[in-house]
């Protein structure tokens, strides 16, 4: 997937810093550093054995991960995660946890100041790439002068205003900091890529049931809320991990790029899983509205610097037997499946 030297090991000798290391896809990133021979450092807010013991059991991490307690907005703090590093994977987003009442202070601001922090300290370590992780968020939502019909690449960019009416502060978050990440890199002469990834499904390396998963179980299990049939965009989180490595270490890369293969409808999507389970109660075909389907985002700038990915069908099954392991698929009593309210935003 990504090109490697004679002895296999395409990042030998190389330091690299990973922000938030501990979360879903820098989990996998970290992984898959490790193996290719990188030395890691990853920050993470909370050294705490719960936060970092998947990260502590990777392998080579004894030798070759060493971990940072940084938050975003303490500069001083993440530029000594960077010191010493040829490269930047800047992963950690602020997701504030329950309804947001002051969006410039728990999310925007954050956002931006903590990506303009990760990449001030990039400069000042001389590194020799940042990779910044966006979403599809900054990409596909009712873009301005972008026909309904013609297929989304890098060129699109979500309208932040239109976000802005609609209280979607992740997405304003997104797309705020995405422009300033490449922004920078244009003042600077830093060389900064950016990846967007779709929705993420996965198996996970921790112990705790993320929003994206949530996503997907909902749909298994059911419950009392109302989706619309989205055409969503998905990912695997392994195929996104590959996708951030190979875009930091493509000397051709620059600039966005959508991490988006697979994309399918809310009813389609049911309609498949029904197809590849029989055990499950399924949310109703009545609680998912109709809309219209735009054209959807494509993922070729990516596929043409050698980027492969796993099927739909596999990444839904890695998932649902992951889940199924970790007991998410049980009732809880009282205490109904919801579907994440972040998804109805976006």
């Amino acid at each position: 997937m990504v090109g490697r030297t004679e002895d296999g090991a395409a990042g030998s000798g190389e330091t690299v810093c990973v922000t938030g290391a501990g979360g879903y896809i820098a989990s996998w990133l970290v992984k898959l550093l490790l193996a290719r021979g990188y030395t890691v450092h990853g920050t993470v807010r909370d050294l705490g054995e719960k936060k970092t013991a998947h990260l502590r059991q990777l392998e080579k991490a004894s030798e070759n991960l060493k971990l940072f307690k940084a938050d975003l907005l303490a500069y001083d703090a993440m530029a000594a995660a960077i010191v010493g590093c040829q490269g930047v994977f800047h992963v950690a987003t602020p997701v504030p946890s329950g309804k947001i009442t002051d969006p410039e202070r728990e999310m925007l601001g954050p956002a931006v100041n903590g990506t303009t922090n990760v990449l001030k300290a990039a400069s000042a370590a001389n590194v020799r790439r940042v990779v910044v992780v966006s979403s599809m968020v900054a990409v596909e939502i009712d873009p301005k002068d972008w026909p309904k019909d013609k297929i989304k690449d890098e060129g699109c960019w979500s309208d932040k205003e239109a976000c802005r009416n609609n209280e979607d502060w992740y997405s304003v978050a997104k797309i705020t900091s995405e422009q300033a990440a490449l922004e920078y890199g244009k003042q600077t002469g830093l060389d900064v890529v950016t990846v967007n990834p779709a929705v993420v499904f996965g198996p996970l390396l921790q112990s705790t049931l993320n929003t994206s998963c949530q996503f997907l179980v909902y749909f298994l299990k059911g419950g009392p809320d109302q989706m619309r049939n989205k055409l969503w965009h998905i990912v695997d989180v392994r195929d996104t991990a590959d996708a951030l490595l190979l875009v930091y270490e493509a000397p051709e890369a620059s600039g966005r790029h959508i991490c988006a293969p697979h994309f399918i409808s809310a009813r389609d999507l049911l309609d498949l899983l029904k197809s590849m389970y029989t055990e499950y109660p399924f949310m109703s075909k009545e609680s998912i509205c109709d809309m219209d389907h735009p054209a959807p985002m494509t993922s070729d700038k990516l596929k043409k610097l050698g980027w492969k990915v796993r099927s739909l069908k596999e990444t839904i099954a890695d998932t649902i037997e992951f889940c199924k392991k970790a007991g998410f698929l049980e009732d809880v009593a009282g205490n109904p499946c919801r579907f994440p309210d972040i998804y109805n935003k976006i």
